[in-house]
Order: structure tokens, then C-alpha cells, then sequence
């Protein structure tokens, strides 16, 4: 199955919301992907840790008959993404979003206080299920039905000074 962008949503800058019965998400066709910010416009970006909220699709389908609500953006997500187990990356996993967008995983997601009081449930149910928390590296525009690689791992010696290897 092809990888690929099911959904993308983002939280205005003028966006007004009940902190404790909901995520105020609006969902976008495309959007533009901004380097060290995340989805331009978004009031959540621009955490340096952290810029995305990213989860798989299939995932969210098994979360939704456990009772969870997940129309777009109910999770906290912003982008799902269709055909990747995103639970599986770790810590500094690449991926390309269309033509030219790169974003890095920072961590697996965990959940918070709110999750649970929006949610209506502990985030220890769906513990290890809701996606990884991304960095924009790369800028450029998004669309939902654009293709999602994972890049190759880049290996730490690319950054090193040319070093000579002995083979003795």
C-alpha cells in the first residue's frame, strides 16, 4: 500500500475553543510546511521541540471502535498519515511529505491531561498508538493524497570531517 497524507488540519490564530471539551482543528487541503515552525498559520507551531502531531490513519480506525473520537484533528493530530505505522519510527526518522517537505521524528506521542479530559478516557489506552511528535527540517507545501516516503537513515560519519578508515 502506498503512504500517503489522509488529513491535514490546523488551529488558527484566531481559533476559540473550549480547552476542556475539544481540540479546535480545521481541516485543510493543503497547507505549507514550515522549517523549525510547522504548519504555517498554525497557533500550535513553532514549539522548538516540537511542530506536528502526526498519527496513522489505521490506527485511528482501531482507536474509533475502542470509543475514541476521532474525526480529524479530535486526537490532537494534524496530519495522518495513510499506510505507515507510525508508532514503529524512532527519534530521528526522516520522512518526505510531497515534492519536498522533510520533517523528523522527536519522540513518540504520550498524551496529556487534556487528551484524557477531551477524551473522556486515560491516555494509557491508547499508549503507543498516537503517532509521534515531528520537526519541520525541510519547508514546503502539502497536500492530502500527496506520497509520504521514509528516508533513508543518515548516518552520523556524513557529518564528520573525511576521516581515513585502517582495515587493519
Amino acid at each position: 500500500m502506498m503512504m500517503e497524507v489522509a488529513s491535514i488540519v490546523y488551529k488558527p490564530e484566531d481559533a476559540v475553543s473550549d480547552p476542556a471539551t475539544q481540540y479546535v482543528r480545521v481541516p485543510l487541503d493543503s497547507a505549507y510546511l514550515v522549517s523549525g515552525y510547522g504548519i504555517e498559520g498554525d497557533r500550535k507551531g513553532g514549539n522548538p521541540k516540537r511542530n506536528l502531531n502526526l498519527m496513522s490513519f489505521e490506527t485511528l480506525g482501531t482507536l474509533r471502535e475502542e470509543g475514541f473520537s476521532t474525526q480529524p484533528g479530535q486526537m490532537g493530530e494534524q496530519i495522518v498519515i495513510q499506510g505507515m505505522e507510525l508508532g514503529k519510527l524512532t527519534e530521528g526518522d526522516r520522512l518526505q511529505i510531497g515534492d519536498r517537505a522533510c520533517v523528523e521524528v522527536v519522540n513518540q506521542r504520550t498524551g496529556c491531561q487534556r487528551f484524557e479530559q477531551i477524551q473522556g478516557k486515560s491516555a494509557k489506552l491508547a499508549a503507543g498508538r498516537m503517532g509521534v511528535m515531528a520537526k519541520v527540517i525541510t519547508s514546503g507545501k502539502i497536500a492530502v493524497g500527496d506520497p509520504v516516503k521514509l528516508l533513508p537513515a543518515m548516518f552520523e560519519s556524513e557529518n564528520l570531517p573525511n576521516q581515513k578508515i585502517s582495515s587493519g
